[in-house]
């Protein structure tokens, strides 16, 4: 049961819940405040999406998994994995970072690099470590290459 409800999304919503309440439940008196805010906010949750609907794209391409434990068919190297080795992932911090922003939650503002610990500790390693020992030295070529996140 735990393996169908621990995936990156579930996190996110959770994350996302989190965000949307603190400034419901602590009214610390602060505010990013104003327009630039939310044009922000946009950029940020609009990227983020983009990003994730060009891995998609790509990963079903090669015609490989993207959900993140299963052992992927093929490496996929190329469109926006060219830039970054896990832009879904990136992706989901854009957005919890918009998130943050739109529900004016400056409290908040910890959750994304604890997402990203997690995200990066229950997904992104366990992937690269299943991709270094089915890819090898070409898994090795491809970190070399790319980073992880930008």
């Amino acid at each position: 049961m735990l393996k169908y409800i621990d995936l990156p999304p579930v996190w996110l919503l959770l994350a996302c819940v989190a965000a949307w309440a603190q400034p419901r439940l602590i009214d610390a008196g602060l505010s990013f405040g104003g327009v630039w805010a939310d044009f922000a906010a946009g950029l940020l949750v609009g990227g983020g999406v983009l990003l994730m609907l060009l891995a998609v794209y790509e990963m079903r391409q090669h015609r490989t998994t993207i959900m993140p434990h299963r052992e992927a068919d093929q490496m996929v190297t190329s469109g926006i994995f060219s830039r970054s080795r896990n832009p879904i992932y990136l992706g989901d911090v854009l957005v919890l970072a918009g998130v943050v922003l739109t529900v004016d939650a400056p409290l908040a503002l910890p959750l994304i690099p604890i997402f990203l610990w997690i995200i990066e500790r229950r997904f992104v390693i366990p992937e690269e470590n299943r991709l270094r020992r089915k890819f090898r030295a070409d898994f090795a070529r491809y970190c070399q290459k790319t980073r992880r996140w930008l």
